[in-house]
């Protein structure tokens, strides 16, 4: 099946993509960082408030409606309807911020219930995306496909978390509420002015199915790759928050490395990885990322051991977050080549999920371990990982090379 080609420019599709994953992120970082913090100031009990994270859960199930998204996304006379799905999702999520807006705090379970909406519309709308954006990037544009799924990540964050905290003080819950939905709707206007062109039909025999996604030796190695490519990283990232708090820094300083000094870091990774993945090519910049990383996880190990200077190991922390950052640029740069033309929504959703996985394992893990043995044996494990990825990804790629069953 040949690639479908949109009637847009490629700066035009940059946007539209762009917008979309934003708007999706938005309701991440509603969910993780402006939701609680505002539930906590009207004095909502933490183990309600944990409650909340429950519906990102969503993200890592997506897999499970994938092919279904899949078969109705392309027509059975091969037109493709990647905009009518994104766009029914965003439609929810306006919709479910204005009943977000109405409910107010004190509806906690109709809040979370909303919550859950929106993430499974988001989710929805981003399988329908990912397969939009591997169809219509050619293989060496992807790192610029994958620079608007990252930083568009990072940007949602920002209007999901600081925006809505801010706007909340300032204006009220309703009105909060109403300016995300709001945003959400010019961030989808891009979209809604893309064609989609292309009519290749699709032989019955190819009905979209998870299981022959997993059939693939491609999504088997791929999903492994994920995994193995992200564990380091994800274990750092889920201790350095607790790390830095008990090593003495202050809530305040905390919240603005994470949100200045976090973002902006991710902002730069992103465009790092981009330029690495346009220049060398996604598996050649997957494999120096690697290198990078590991490198960055050793200098905060080291200083982790051998220095008690906080803002050092803060900026560290931040420079983690740039690697982490150009490391997903990159890697869903590489995964999209091994999604099949025929299911590129089904496949590329199976790498999401084995890295919300790993996300979710990471940190379980590196809490239960860093409690039993403290800070530094954690990030040791985490260092030995990342170091091990180089000469795994060689592995993994000349197994693909030589057609070796994973």
């Amino acid at each position: 099946m040949r690639r479908q080609k949109s009637s847009w420019s490629l700066p035009g599709l940059f946007v539209a993509a762009g917008g979309i994953y934003t708007a999706q992120s938005l309701v991440g970082g509603l969910t993780f960082l402006g939701l609680p913090a505002v539930l906590r100031a009207e004095n909502v009990a933490l183990d309600r408030i944990g409650l909340v994270s429950l519906a990102m859960l969503v993200w890592a199930l997506k897999f499970l409606w994938a092919a279904p998204v899949e078969a109705f996304r392309v027509a059975a006379d091969g037109r493709r309807r990647s905009r009518m799905v994104i766009l029914a999702g965003e439609t929810v999520v306006v919709l479910a911020l204005a009943a977000f807006g109405m409910v107010g705090s004190g509806g906690f379970s109709l809040l979370l219930a909303l919550l859950v909406l929106m993430a499974v519309a988001s989710a929805t709308a981003d399988i329908a995306c990912d397969a939009f954006l591997i169809e219509q990037f050619s293989q060496e544009k992807r790192g610029l496909a994958n620079v608007a799924q990252v930083g568009g990540g990072y940007l949602g964050l920002i209007f999901g978390g600081g925006l809505f905290v801010a706007a909340s003080a300032a204006i009220g819950w309703m009105a909060a509420s109403l300016l995300l939905a709001g945003l959400v709707v010019v961030l989808s206007i891009p979209m809604a002015l893309v064609r989609e062109g292309g009519t290749t039909r699709r032989a019955p025999s190819q009905a979209p199915a998870l299981l022959t996604a997993l059939l693939r030796r491609e999504v088997r190695i791929g999903i492994v790759m994920t995994i193995l490519f992200e564990a380091g990283g994800r274990l750092a990232q889920a201790l350095a928050g607790p790390f830095l708090i008990d090593a003495g820094l202050s809530l305040t300083s905390l919240g603005l490395i994470n949100g200045v000094g976090g973002v902006g870091a991710g902002l730069l990774g992103t465009a790092f990885g981009g330029l690495l993945a346009h220049r060398f090519g996604a598996r050649t910049a997957m494999f120096r990322v690697a290198c990078l990383h590991a490198v960055s996880l050793g200098a905060l190990t080291v200083v982790l051991f051998a220095s008690d200077r906080l803002w050092l190991l803060a900026g560290l922390f931040v420079l983690e977050s740039g690697m982490m950052a150009a490391g997903f640029v990159v890697s869903y740069a590489r995964l999209m080549a091994f999604a099949s033309s025929s299911q590129p929504g089904v496949d590329f959703t199976l790498f999401q999920c084995a890295s919300a996985v790993a996300a979710a394992l990471c940190g379980l893990g590196g809490a239960m371990l860093a409690s039993r043995f403290g800070y530094g044996p954690v990030f040791g494990i985490a260092l030995a990982g990342a170091a091990c990825v180089p000469l795994l990804l060689l592995r993994l790629e000349a197994r693909l090379d030589k057609g070796v069953p994973a």
